[in-house]
């Protein structure tokens, strides 16, 4: 099999693969598992033998070391599901060839992809350029990293010149509902570093993401017939909406870039008798992160002085941490792929990631896994794309990576 990194994406994205928050099972739609034996598939066509999909809906492969020194196992890993945000279902990628500037407008929809809100397209010009019709995302987040991860794959398996130590392959499930890792079975991957090929512009490189908790609101109010409420009454939905009120408008996604953290609501659900908030809280800083959480329980408690005859519980469960504090100990990882990035023909940029990945987790469960680009642009919307050049450049940058290792151990 001889495809590029395009016709397997285009293979990819059509194959609906969104998980469901609200579904209890791993994988949380089994459609995901359909990408995942066409992946297996695929790999096994390449000649890795190992190739295979477990219960859990992850793929698991090796591509053996054709080295005679003793290199570090890696691992490339990349996620199969896409966002529940916006439909996947009936994906109809359309490619723009020899992009020459201006906005984009999408086929079959009103939606337009403007140069205003996507300053990197000013950076695509010549290039091809893949988008949705506008009717559904088109899952460059993650099918890109899938693609450029088989690409490569094959390439090192056509060019056998190309020493390399033993790279292994992951592919989860659910990362787009946090579960990406949940049941990943390190002790059978068998890699000591890896690498998440999840990013967004060519030449980037992440090591450091939010640290993330979750919270969890219960209330629970006084219900009364409405017409003999006076000074009995206590609206569990009221008592929420004011504790939404109180919370820091200076501290909200939309009003917050860069290094700054945030506090914000997720849902809402319940009645007048019994009402729900989830939120989600986010910062670089630990100490950042515990003093939001503990602003949101001031606030919380604050607003129930108002409500003598109503209770409220305050639930705090750890999402993932920031992986700086690992990939620290380890250097040779970014170093690494800092130098892949360059041999690889762009200038390397080093930054974080205002929210987290599969290698968030992974990193503080002993893998450690900064986050590579895959070039994908607008994600989670009708308005995604991404360019086959900078497809490109990440599977040179994947071989590049695979070379780097193995001369440097």
């Amino acid at each position: 099999m001889t495809d590029n990194v395009l016709d397997r994406f285009l293979r990819y994205v059509v194959i609906d693969t969104q998980s469901d928050p609200g579904s209890s099972t791993q994988p949380s739609t089994t459609k995901q598992k359909d990408l995942g034996r066409l992946l297996v598939d695929e790999l096994s066509a390449i000649g890795l033998a190992d190739a295979h999909l477990d219960e859990h809906g992850y793929v698991y492969a090796t591509i053996p070391s054709n080295s005679d020194k003793t290199v570090p196992v890696i691992c490339f890993c990349s996620h199969m599901d896409t966002a529940p945000d916006y439909t996947g279902t009936n994906v109809k990628p359309q490619i723009r060839e020899n992009y020459q500037g201006g906005d984009i407008e999408l086929r079959n929809s009103s939606q337009i992809i403007r140069v205003s809100e996507n300053p990197a397209l000013l950076d695509q010009i010549g290039n091809d350029i893949v988008t949705t019709d506008g009717t559904t995302l088109l899952g460059a987040d993650d099918k890109a990293g899938l693609a450029e991860i088989v690409t490569a794959v094959q390439i090192l398996a056509d060019n056998p010149d190309i020493k390399h130590g033993t790279i292994k392959l992951l592919f989860t499930p659910d990362e787009e509902i946090g579960r990406g890792v949940n049941r990943v079975d390190l002790a059978k991957l068998g890699a000591e570093f890896a690498y998440t090929i999840d990013g967004e512009t060519a030449g980037h490189i992440e090591d450091e993401t939010f640290s993330a908790d979750a919270v969890e609101i219960q209330i629970s109010g006084v219900a009364i017939h409405p017409g003999f409420a006076k000074d009995r009454m206590e609206n569990a939905i009221k008592i929420v909406g004011a504790i939404i009120n109180r919370l820091p408008r200076d501290a909200a996604p939309e009003t917050t870039e860069g290094r700054d953290g945030f506090i914000h609501p997720t849902a809402v659900t319940g009645s007048m008798e019994k009402a729900a908030l989830s939120l989600i809280v986010r910062d670089f800083d630990e100490t950042g992160l515990t003093a939001k959480v503990q602003l949101l329980e001031k606030i919380v408690k604050e607003v129930m002085v108002d409500y003598p005859g109503s209770t409220h519980t305050f639930a705090v469960n750890e999402q993932y941490r920031n992986m700086k504090v690992v990939l620290d100990h380890h250097p040779q990882i970014v170093e690494n792929a800092i130098e892949a990035i360059r041999r690889a023909g762009m200038s390397p940029v080093r930054g974080s990631i205002r929210g987290g990945t599969d290698g968030s987790r992974l990193s503080f469960m002993g893998l450690p896994c900064p986050n590579i680009f895959a070039g994908g642009h607008a994600f989670h919307s009708p308005k995604e794309w991404i360019s086959r050049q900078d497809m490109e450049k990440a599977v040179a940058t994947l071989v590049e990576l695979a070379k780097i290792w193995e001369e440097r151990a």
